[in-house]
């Protein structure tokens, strides 16, 4: 016969409820609502695959987009964007400025936040000079005026150096270095390792995580981005896959030549439209599967200290 203590004892150390195994129906109710949110998703995605796939008479036939796949599939749509040039060049320039553009940014946001992370004179300013960025923006007008000042108007540097530095992503790093223990650093200090070192050596390996992270955010960021392209580029060769993405599902208009002859059936508009989504979603997609793992732990460990 158990004492009230003991009774009190196995009744605290009881698991709470949301550890304990949920009942059958609650597991079946919860599996159908994932169904039912994964379809709500993928469907989509691939409607989208689908009408790009489609001839000119199922798509009038369905009323302009296919609700499962097309019966008789054709990758003419695709043929017409990348015969014409434009869409291929647009993409190259997407990709150059993607990657040019995730390198520079998380060496600054890197740089900065490292230096930010220890003491150092002025630091504390610094640090309240970046956050106010958060809260405070200059507006179209102050930083096209900048932009075409500093003479990077109608270049592509102008997609990359206004933004080089993201305070959140600033933050999120600047947390995680803090979470480097000091005592390794003192140690390489004493090994005769200078700061710099120190930065590359010891401290970027062990930010893969958060490195990662910040790196697919500023990617993201700028392989989505056209409204930079559209105020600062007026050269149409320039332009970005984002800002000839507008022209053609926005406006319903290519730019450039298709490359289709007078002999080629030409596809319908809606499946040029969506064959350019497709080939912007790609790329993203693709680089999605090998940074989801850092997600958790990068953001995370650069969230929560102690």
């Amino acid at each position: 016969m158990t004492t009230a203590a003991e009774e009190a004892y196995f009744r605290d150390s009881r698991r709470p409820p949301w550890m304990e195994k949920p009942p059958l129906w609650l597991s079946v109710l919860k599996g159908l609502a994932l169904v039912l949110v994964c379809l709500a998703v993928i469907y989509p995605f691939w409607n989208i695959i689908a009408t790009s796939l489609a001839s000119e008479h199922e798509i009038t036939l369905h009323g302009g987009l296919i609700p499962i796949f097309p019966q008789a599939p054709t990758v003419a749509a695709y043929k017409t964007i990348f015969a014409g040039g434009t869409v291929t060049r647009a993409m190259l320039i997407s990709i150059g400025v993607t990657l040019v553009g995730t390198v520079l940014n998380v060496i600054f946001t890197a740089s900065l936040a490292y230096a930010l992370s220890r003491p150092i004179v002025g630091g504390r300013f610094i640090l309240t000079t970046v956050l106010l960025t958060m809260l405070f923006g200059a507006g179209i007008i102050p930083n096209f005026l900048l932009v075409n000042a500093l003479g990077l108007y109608d270049s592509l540097a102008a997609l990359v150096l206004p933004g080089l530095i993201s305070a959140f992503n600033f933050l999120v790093m600047r947390n995680f270095f803090q979470s480097v223990p000091g005592e390794l650093l003192d140690s390489a200090r004493v090994d005769g390792a200078g700061d710099i070192s120190i930065f590359v050596r010891i401290v970027m390996p062990l930010s893969k995580p958060v490195t990662a992270v910040v790196a697919l955010f500023y990617a993201v960021g700028h392989w989505n981005a056209y409204f930079n392209a559209l105020l600062y580029l007026q050269d149409q060769n320039k332009w970005p896959l984002p800002l000839v993405l507008r022209l053609y599902v926005l406006q319903g208009q290519p730019v450039g030549n298709t490359g289709n002859t007078v002999s080629e059936a030409v596809p319908s508009i809606q499946a040029i439209q969506m064959a350019v989504v497709v080939v912007a979603l790609v790329p993203i997609l693709l680089v999605y599967p090998f940074l989801q793992r850092y997600f958790t732990k990068g953001v995370l460990t650069g969230a929560i200290k102690g």
